[in-house]
């Protein structure tokens, strides 16, 4: 069975509302530009972020002051927990204060969406390691399912920002053919 050559079509939200109001454009487009952003908190975007950075938290501070039955798997799932907490922290932050609008050299949908396939699946390895090695000790165990779930908040975040549809060469030749001038 053959397949034919096929054409990825990727579209991306920023997270933050279209036309923000004062200081939509570019830095410098509006006579009074405000360093915050007061629209982006209350996107999803940045909600999900926040919900990703809390149960990142909880689960550290959960394997953290437990006794820990496997030294090398619970300092993976802590150095993992934390980088992944201080990178959502930095792209929250960047967006919180439009540095997308300001360093456009920086490709911010594609850095995102490296940081959360790369660090999803090393929770999810940390968190599979880690929910092995607990031996019923409540606090490991607390510490893994909370790495679960960060798991799939950070999944969530990648499937609800980044919608990938594929088609196929011929459709998407027939597309453009038809957009042409006759």
């Amino acid at each position: 069975m053959s397949h034919g050559a096929g054409l990825v079509r990727t579209t991306c939200s920023s997270g933050s509302a279209p036309g923000d109001g004062v200081g939509a454009g570019p830095l410098g487009s509006s006579s009074s530009v405000r360093l915050l952003d007061p629209v982006y908190p209350r996107t999803q975007a940045a909600m999900l972020k926040v919900a990703q950075m809390a149960t990142l938290l909880i689960a550290f501070i959960c394997v953290r002051s437990s006794l820990w039955t496997s030294y090398s798997a619970y300092s993976y799932f802590e150095v993992v927990t934390i980088c992944n907490l201080i990178m959502i922290l930095a792209f929250y932050l960047a967006h919180l204060f439009r540095l997308p609008r300001v360093l456009t050299c920086i490709s911010w949908p594609l850095s995102e969406l490296l940081h959360y396939l790369i660090g999803t699946l090393l929770l999810l390895i940390a968190s599979i390691v880690a929910a092995s090695k607990s031996y019923s000790q409540s606090g490991l165990v607390a510490g893994a399912v909370f790495g679960f779930l960060a798991t799939f908040l950070c999944l969530a975040s990648v499937w609800l920002s980044y919608k990938i549809s594929c088609v196929t060469q011929s459709t998407a030749m027939q597309d453009l053919l038809s957009k042409a001038p006759k």
